[in-house]
């Protein structure tokens, strides 16, 4: 299991079309510091590539729509 699953599992959970989270929200659901990357980087949030984070969303079924670095990530629903 990934250590991104509570954020999958959360997403699997909700009810809405859209989720906008912010960074810190994401931590919480996480346990865990998100790495610097994801606050430098907005290829940290791309959709696809095989990376474990974004399998974690793709997973439940959602896509990162909208980023604001290092602020809230908005999320919609596949």
């Amino acid at each position: 299991m990934s250590k991104y699953y509570p954020l999958e599992n959360y997403l699997k959970k909700s009810q809405k079309q859209k989720e906008t989270l912010t960074y810190e929200e994401i931590e919480k659901i996480l346990g865990f510091t998100l790495p610097k990357f994801a606050y430098q980087y907005r290829q940290w949030w791309e959709n696809g590539g095989g990376h474990t984070q974004a399998n974690s969303w793709l997973n439940a079924g959602w896509k990162v729509d909208v980023v604001d670095m290092g602020e809230v990530v908005k999320f919609i629903k596949l």
